[in-house]
C-alpha cells in the first residue's frame, strides 16, 4: 500500500485511575474481556502471551452474534509506560485474513501497529493511542469509533 494513502489513527484519554490499573487493563485478560470492543459488543476470548515476540487472539462479539478475531504480535512492552503490537484480523485459530474476511474493503492493511503510552498525572493515567497504517477512510473512522466507545467501556471497568 502506498505510505501517502496510510495515516495514524490517534486518540488521548485521561482515566480516573492509577496507572497500574490501566496497565493491568491493557495486559490481563480477564480485565480486557470487561472492556475490549465497541458499545454492545462483548469479547468473549482473550489469549495473551505477554512477552516480546509473544501473540494474542481476542475475539469481539457483536450485538447479532457474530464473531470477530484479531491477532497480532508484541513488539515492545515496559511495564507501566509502552505497549507495541501489531494488529490483524484474524480467523478463530489466530490466523491473519483479510479485511474482506469480515466485509471490510480489501484494501485495508494485513497488518497495522498500535503504540499504547501510558503516562502518570495525580491520582490519574493518561493514555495515548497510535493505531499506525490506517487507510484514510471510512474504515478509519469506524476504527475511531470502536476504539472511542471501548475507551468508554475501559473507563467504566476502571472504577470497579
Amino acid at each position: 500500500m502506498d505510505s501517502q494513502k496510510v495515516s495514524d489513527l490517534v486518540i488521548t484519554r485521561v482515566f480516573d485511575a492509577p496507572i497500574e490499573r490501566v496497565w493491568q487493563a491493557w495486559t490481563d485478560p480477564k480485565h480486557i474481556m470487561l472492556w475490549w470492543g465497541p458499545k454492545d459488543f462483548t469479547a468473549p476470548t482473550i489469549q495473551v502471551d505477554l512477552r516480546e515476540g509473544g501473540k494474542y487472539l481476542y475475539c469481539m462479539r457483536g450485538p447479532d452474534g457474530k464473531n470477530y478475531w484479531s491477532t497480532g504480535t508484541f513488539e515492545e512492552i515496559v511495564p507501566m509506560e509502552r505497549l507495541v503490537f501489531t494488529d490483524s484480523f484474524a480467523d478463530e485459530d489466530g490466523n491473519i485474513v483479510s479485511a474482506a474476511y469480515y466485509g471490510m474493503p480489501e484494501e485495508f492493511p494485513l497488518i497495522l501497529k498500535v503504540t499504547v503510552e501510558l503516562e502518570e498525572l495525580p491520582g490519574k493515567t493518561k493514555m495515548t493511542l497510535k493505531h499506525s497504517g490506517m487507510p484514510p477512510s471510512e474504515s478509519k473512522e469506524m476504527a475511531g469509533q470502536g476504539w472511542n466507545e471501548s475507551f468508554d467501556k475501559l473507563s467504566n471497568s476502571l472504577l470497579v
